[in-house]
């Protein structure tokens, strides 16, 4: 029992509908239908964040709770510092039913590079 479980989690992950895009070429202009979402600690979000984002904690116990606010129908872009746990998230918010999640890859770092 515990193989078919496994097999079927590793099916059901390799099959995650969530796509990436550069957080370099990332733009307000993006979400003006959708939710940004930082999934970094609240002590990162307050060192800096993108305009608009929502502080989420990946790492917080009651994260499904929180995230299960957000419209399932809305699309989604999530950033952490430098992508892991975004990504961790993205595919978490696939299992979740949320049907359009854009992993924004290399993370906040990127984007302050970017923007200096």
């Amino acid at each position: 029992m515990k193989r078919f479980f496994l097999v079927f989690m590793v099916f059901v992950l390799s099959c995650a509908q969530s796509k990436t895009k550069p957080i370099t070429e990332f733009s307000q202009n993006d979400i003006n239908d959708a939710i940004l979402i930082d999934v970094r600690t609240p002590e990162e979000y307050a060192l800096g964040h993108i305009d608009n984002a929502i502080n989420i904690n990946f790492f917080d116990q009651n994260f499904v709770k929180q995230i299960a606010t957000v419209d399932t129908s809305k699309t989604v872009y999530l950033y952490c510092k430098k992508g892991g746990r975004s990504a961790k998230a993205a595919t978490l918010l696939d299992s979740l039913g949320y049907k359009n999640v854009i992993d924004l890859a290399g993370g906040y770092d990127a984007w302050v590079s970017k923007n200096k």
